[in-house]
């Protein structure tokens, strides 16, 4: 493979020139967060991608899946056996992705990202064995966010088709998806899903437990916020044995009105005009 050095305005354009030429092994090193991120979109849009280890800093990685979207699309990838994560402490020679047939080393200046490659023999293999050594020192990376194939697959088989139709819809309308004012994380988002599909709170928080989503005790108390702010209301359904459950029910009008792929938006507006 001959690499071409370019200027792109995305660095995801950069990891597809790269992987269109290799379906073998690579490895990406000490990537700035946006990095990342583009990493795992481009990965997850290959049809034959290679097989990826990502070395990182561990607080590049926190950030990053901090965001549900990106995590649970990595722990897919993960699963699949396409991506594995190990952290370092040091960037060493910056950000390089290496493949068996070139070296390729990542500069950015404002919004643009240079790609400069090599192909020379010698230095390729000197690449590749100080990658590994590397990768042999890193530590692993736990990600504990359920792959999103699971999250779907059980959820369908846990609710009516139109809980997973709505969370489908949720999810592909948000562009980041973390609950910490920049989007509303997968607990808010399900439990906004339920409540739109008038769900029990027992059934969507033992499957969010279930799942690997959140423990119950994270949906009872985002369920208890989201009521305090009127965005979510409750109903009493008494059951043969013990106490009554919880039917969850949107608390606002201007929710009750909107599709589900303009759910996140307007809930988000909602909690923007109440903090303001």
């Amino acid at each position: 493979m001959s690499f071409t050095n370019r200027i792109e305005t995305d660095v995801a354009d950069v990891y597809r020139a790269v992987f269109s030429e290799t379906t073998d092994d690579a490895f990406v090193v000490a990537p700035a967060a946006a990095s990342v991120e583009r990493l795992v979109t481009v990965l997850d849009g290959l049809d034959s991608p290679p097989t990826v280890r990502l070395l990182a800093f561990d607080s590049t990685l926190k950030d990053v899946l901090d965001d549900f979207l990106v995590a649970s699309t990595a722990a897919d990838l993960i699963d699949e056996g396409t991506l594995s994560l190990g952290t370092i402490e040091e960037a060493g020679t910056g950000q390089l992705i290496v493949t068996d047939e070139t070296v390729v080393s990542l500069v950015t200046a404002g919004q643009r990202v240079a790609a400069l490659g090599t192909d020379d023999g010698e230095f390729v293999a000197n690449a590749n064995e100080r990658s590994e050594e590397r990768w042999e020192a890193s530590s692993s990376y736990s990600l504990r966010t359920p792959p999103l194939s699971r999250i779907r697959e059980t959820m369908a088989e846990a609710f009516d088709p139109g809980v997973r139709d709505d969370f489908d819809a949720v999810l592909a309308s948000l562009d980041t998806a973390r609950g910490d004012g920049d989007g509303l994380d997968e607990v808010t988002i399900s439990l906004l899903v339920a409540a739109k599909n008038e769900e029990l709170l027992y059934d969507i928080s033992k499957w969010g437990e279930d799942t690997g989503v959140a423990s119950k005790a994270t949906f009872s108390r985002t369920k208890t916020r989201l009521e305090e702010m009127g965005l979510l209301d409750t109903t009493k359904v008494p059951i043969d044995v013990g106490r009554p459950r919880l039917r969850l029910l949107l608390g606002d009008e201007r929710l009750s009105e909107a599709d589900a792929d303009e759910l996140a938006a307007v809930a988000t507006g909602i909690l923007s005009t109440d903090a303001s």
